[in-house]
């Protein structure tokens, strides 16, 4: 007997707001507790916390005003424990992590009725975020981003990954998060390299996406560099708004397709910051990444001269260094090698996001590894 196939077609509707505040564990503030309240209205939830050592360190009331704020509203909150891990990129190359957290899941019974609560940078919230989604196939997540990086663009998406075979993001998930909550308040105590780190991620998606955006943030560099608190929350919430839209808007949330307008100057960054052991901020490789792209950009014609300067400016007015780490040929070599890892990630087809404008995205299936060689040799020399 000859059976016929079964098909089948369902789809899932996702939903997660991105709130901001400041000092978010006040006990006057709200809004951690409202959140909570609109997920349960009858009875408390169930947390486990995840904090950043580092922001621990920075704000060194941060676990006693968490578990007095979990007291003060008992009704909404019940808090299990807090669990530190080392901040940075450390995080995301030692699996260990990832069993801690696993282990604190467990040991918690968090459920998929409860939360763990992220508290920290971008590596952090996408190493948490990768043992979360898969602890009894998912449980829910609340990110609390601390970075401007990761407040603007890693903690608002849906993406979630650790490094393994000297491979950035090698495993990773595609789940969103219940919520994020932005706190202004903890990039106050930002080292200078962090504070601009971030506005690399708003350049990206303004080049590709928004000239006015761009405009308005070569208008106010010198602002963003002498950590002009309010024009940072503007570039956040843009950067964040237009990465948002892009997830629900731009057809492939899941990135199922080869295109990924998001990467523009990843395919550099992430093989530079490999390349360095880490010690490149991930926010100071997309700068170098860009600035890389951008020089190839203007050498096979795509952009002019001027528009290449004012780019380079604006990066080197924020206090962006753009020279790229490469000081032999095997270095030449081992970045370049980074193409062929990009098309590995994408699924086997390279498509490399470029400019053709600002504002303006051109996507390329090839690259010229000699003209990208002379472009790596352009921005160097430029950088002198």
């Amino acid at each position: 007997m000859q059976l016929k196939s079964i098909e089948q077609t369902f789809s899932v509707a996702y939903e997660y707001k991105l709130h901001f505040t400041e000092h978010l564990f006040a006990i006057e503030n709200p809004l951690f507790k409202d959140i909570l309240n609109a997920y349960k209205k009858d009875g408390a939830v169930k947390l486990l916390f995840v904090i950043d050592q580092g922001v621990a360190d920075s704000h060194s009331d941060l676990a006693s005003d968490i578990k007095s704020y979990c007291t003060h509203y008992a009704k909404n909150i019940t808090y299990t424990t807090s669990i530190f891990v080392p901040g940075g990129e450390q995080c995301k190359n030692d699996y260990e992590q990832v069993n801690r957290v696993l282990r604190g899941v467990n040991d918690a019974h968090i459920d998929r009725h409860s939360f763990v609560v992220c508290i920290g940078g971008g590596a952090v919230i996408d190493m948490v975020g990768y043992a979360a989604a898969i602890a009894h196939r998912g449980v829910k997540l609340i990110r609390i981003p601390t970075t401007v990086l990761s407040q603007n663009d890693s903690a608002v998406g849906v993406k979630n990954s650790v490094n393994t075979f000297e491979k950035k993001n090698f495993l990773g998930t595609f789940a969103p998060p219940y919520a994020i909550i932005n706190d202004r308040n903890f990039l106050t105590t930002l080292e200078q390299v962090d504070w601009i780190s971030g506005v690399s991620e708003a350049l990206k998606v303004a080049l590709i996406k928004d000239v006015v955006f761009f405009e308005y943030i070569e208008v106010n560099a010198e602002r963003l560099r002498d950590r002009d608190m309010e024009v940072m929350q503007y570039v956040i919430y843009k950067c964040a708004e237009m990465h948002m839209n892009h997830i629900a808007h731009g057809g492939d949330p899941f990135e199922s397709g080869s295109s990924r307008p998001l990467d523009f100057g990843h395919w550099a960054a992430h093989k530079m910051e490999q390349m360095t052991g880490y010690r490149l901020r991930h926010g100071e490789a997309v700068a170098k990444g860009i600035a890389l792209d951008v020089t190839y950009s203007k050498l096979v014609g795509l952009i002019s001269e001027p528009v290449l300067a004012r780019i380079l400016n604006v990066f080197k007015t924020i206090g962006f260094n753009l020279h790229i780490p490469v000081q032999t040929t095997k270095d030449m070599d081992i970045l370049l090698g980074g193409i062929q890892e990009f098309r590995e990630h994408l699924g086997g087809e390279l498509c490399i996001t470029l400019i053709d404008g600002l504002g303006a995205k051109h996507d390329v299936n090839t690259i010229d590894t000699a003209l990208m060689k002379q472009a790596i040799e352009t921005l160097n020399e430029h950088c002198k």
